[in-house]
Order: C-alpha cells, then sequence, then structure tokens
C-alpha cells in the first residue's frame, strides 16, 4: 500500500465541493453518508483507477493544507489529473464576467475544481443520472461494481473497480434491470458494448467543442446534456454547458434574454453569458450554489 502526501502550497482547494457538486459519481465517502448528509471536514473518499494499467484503490481526504492519500497504485498523478489541480482557479475566476451571483457563487465554493473523470465510467454513470437522486445514481454505480467489476483487496476489504466496457458489455439488460437501472438498463449496456467494439468517448478529444458534443450523442442514452457532462467532467472542455434543471432555472431568472428556444442556440448564449472559454467553471460553481441554496 501507498501512502503520501500532495501539499498544496497556499493553492486554493475544496475536495468536500470538488466531489460532493454533482460532477461526479465515481467517488464515495468512506464513512458511507450521502453527499447531502452533513459533512464533518476531514472525511476520506474513495476511488477506484485503470490508470496504471491494473485496477487500484485510491482513498484521499483534506487537512492541514493539503491531501492525504492511501492507495494501491502510484496515485499523485491520478489525483492531480482528476481532481483538476492543475487548473489556475485564479485566472478562471479573473475571466467570468461582473455579475453578483456568480460572485456570490466563487466565493461561497472557492476552491472547487472540475473533476476529469474517466471516460467511459463518467459516460455511463451520467446515462444514470437521468431524473435520478444523487443517492440512488451513487447507489447504481455501487451496485455496477459489485456486480461486474474486478475485486480489489485494499486496508483489509474487499472493494470492485468500475466495470470494463467489456465487462459491463456482457451483461444482459435483466441483469442490468435487477440492479434498478429501470429504463437506462439497455442504453447502458448497448453503449458498453459499442465502447467494447472500439467507439471511444476519448475519440471526442481535440474535436471543435460542437463537433465533440455531436460525437458523444452516437452513443446509446446520450443527449445534448448527458453529452456536455461528459465533455466538461471526463474530457476537459472546460467551455462546456450541460443545461440541465438548475442551470435552465439561472437563465430563467437571472439570464433570460439567453433561452433561444433550443439547446444549441441557448448552449451558445449561455456559454457566451458566463465566460466562453471557463464557462464550464461559472456554470458548475452556479448550480452548486443554486441547489444548496435552495435546499
Amino acid at each position: 500500500m501507498e501512502r503520501g502526501r500532495i501539499d498544496l502550497d497556499g493553492v486554493p482547494f475544496d475536495l468536500q465541493s470538488t466531489l460532493e457538486s454533482g460532477q461526479t459519481y465515481l467517488w464515495w465517502r468512506a464513512d458511507g453518508a450521502d453527499y447531502d448528509a452533513t459533512y464533518g471536514g476531514d472525511d476520506w473518499y474513495l476511488t477506484t483507477t485503470r490508470a496504471t494499467g491494473e485496477p487500484g484503490v485510491i482513498k484521499v481526504r483534506q487537512r492541514e493544507g493539503g491531501l492525504e492519500y492511501r492507495s494501491t497504485v502510484d496515485a499523485e498523478p491520478v489525483l492531480r489529473r482528476r481532481l483538476g489541480l492543475g487548473d489556475d482557479l485564479r485566472t478562471i475566476r479573473a475571466s467570468v464576467p461582473d455579475d453578483d451571483v456568480i460572485e456570490a457563487a466563487y466565493d461561497e465554493y472557492w476552491g472547487m475544481r472540475i473533476v476529469r473523470e474517466p471516460a467511459f465510467g463518467g459516460v455511463i454513470s451520467f446515462i444514470c443520472s437521468a431524473q435520478m437522486r444523487v443517492s440512488r445514481i451513487h447507489g447504481m454505480q455501487q451496485s455496477l461494481r459489485e456486480a461486474f467489476g474486478t475485486p480489489i483487496e485494499f486496508e483489509g476489504d474487499t472493494y470492485h473497480a468500475y466495470p470494463t466496457p467489456e465487462q459491463l458489455a456482457a451483461a444482459t439488460e435483466q441483469e442490468l434491470r435487477d440492479l434498478s437501472l429501470g429504463y437506462r438498463a439497455p442504453y447502458v449496456q448497448e453503449t458498453a458494448e459499442m465502447v467494447a467494439d472500439g467507439a471511444d468517448p476519448r475519440e471526442a478529444q481535440g474535436l471543435p467543442y460542437e463537433e465533440a458534443r455531436d460525437l458523444l450523442t452516437r452513443y446509446v442514452g446520450v443527449g445534448d446534456k448527458v453529452a456536455d457532462c461528459a465533455l466538461l467532467f471526463s474530457l476537459g472542455y472546460l467551455e462546456s454547458v450541460p443545461l440541465d434543471t438548475w442551470i435552465r432555472t439561472a437563465i430563467e431568472e437571472y439570464y433570460p434574454d439567453c433561452e433561444q428556444g433550443n439547446y444549441t442556440d441557448t448552449s451558445r448564449a449561455i456559454r457566451e453569458r458566463l465566460g466562453g472559454e471557463y464557462a464550464g467553471y461559472t456554470q458548475t460553481y452556479l448550480f452548486h450554489y443554486l441547489r444548496n441554496r435552495e435546499e
């Protein structure tokens, strides 16, 4: 087992907000609590990775100016990438428009980063997210791990890696329905088959943003909003703005002129209003701020 620490050296970072802001369903809290439960400030979060080729477990928490981690693999490069530690938050914030609600969101959750999750797991988890509470989405991902993922021994417990495309493609629709995926079951199974057959979501990287979004919608169960989530939270398209319920509420309340009557044109308008190149960052801050304010 590897133990280590990443010193943040005054770099703004908020692990809780980064992992509990609806960006990712591929991490879970070691205490077993839901993400809407009271947070103690130094709890451990876990995920699995195949970044080094073999499946591994990473456990991380934030305390005393840094990140402590334990893992079965070389965790630091994985954590730096997946937690967005290379992003220059001060430059990103300086690029956003002068707007009271945006400033309030950045002030409230300063240090939150955009994650970079594995592309396949990101796509599958966001397919599962439609019309679902956060706890249910997490539960689905854990069920998929336990039913189809490779077991990993870590600190005296058995965890399961997120299933590979091949492992999920071999599942039947009924097996997936038995895990409470409901109507999403055939979407997950057919998308896994497509990826197992060579249609890798990472092929979108490097394409112009709207072309990349169109490419991802070839997967079964992936519309524009799910594609935007995968682009932003897996593939590093920081301009991507998923038009979910909370952002549509923000448009209605604060930016009504951005509503253009269809996804493509509304997306273009709100991306420009939220700062263009880093609009996805501002969207994520707004999403987390407005949702928590409502709750």
